[in-house]
């Protein structure tokens, strides 16, 4: 039985403010970890455990004195339903004593995309060309994108942000994670592509004049929303 302490996403600040006790490692705006409370059983004898809620069923197995196991059910009519090694059985309430433990839960895929932001943000300053693919010699927008999500995350996308725009998933402002990509145009033609930060933030190659920079995602109107990550 598990009882959450918070939900997995949400901002570090609004969860410190209402008392939930250590706040979650955070990336941007999500979490990372996810911490609940489990209640487990510590035997304080060895017990019998049924297939059922009661002496008449059958006896499955024994849990040995000072053993601990994760309840799965709140406790009922005198037993309790705990996880032993591959199985599931009651055991008497009596036979043991309850124990709340925090339990913490990573979300790999917030961390995944933090270290796609991560590596990105080491090329801000770089220098933007027309037609490169390098940030350490010198890249454009779609060039940027390619070669940060290629090198971080193992995804292959085209070298034109046109062609990006049309590779992933298409999502909503609202549904935008780091690592997303975020794409701008003019006159209905995609010409430019992002990397969305969270926080309201991108990463990109910018023009000659600015480089590799962070700005406001609304810096210009979006055009569309796109995630090559899920």
């Amino acid at each position: 039985m598990e009882m959450k302490a918070w939900k997995v996403l949400g901002l570090l600040g609004l969860l410190t403010s209402i008392g939930l006790g250590n706040p979650a490692k955070t990336y941007g705006a999500e979490i990372a970890v996810e911490t609940s409370t489990a209640l487990f059983a510590k035997t304080d004898r060895s017990a019998a455990v049924f297939d059922q809620a009661g002496t008449d069923g059958t006896v499955l197995s024994k849990v040995e004195e000072g053993k601990t196991y994760e309840v799965l059910e709140a406790p009922k009519d005198g037993w309790l339903k705990i996880q032993v090694s591959e199985s599931q059985g009651y055991i008497k309430s009596s036979s043991a004593t309850l124990i709340e433990k925090s339990v913490e839960k990573v979300d790999k895929s917030v961390v995944k995309r933090q270290e796609v932001v991560d590596y990105a943000l080491q090329f801000v300053g770089g220098r933007y060309v027309y037609g490169g693919a390098n940030p350490n010699s010198g890249v454009d927008c779609s060039g940027f994108t390619r070669y940060v999500l290629g090198k971080s995350a193992g995804v292959s996308v085209s070298h034109s942000s046109r062609s990006q725009s049309v590779e992933g998933q298409t999502i909503s402002y609202q549904q935008a994670r780091p690592g997303d990509l975020v794409f701008y145009g003019k006159n209905g033609r995609i010409n430019h592509v992002a990397l969305y930060m969270g926080n309201g933030q991108v990463v990109h190659a910018s023009t000659e004049k600015t480089g590799i920079i962070v700005t406001n995602v609304m810096y210009r109107k979006p055009v569309k929303f796109v995630s090559v990550l899920n």
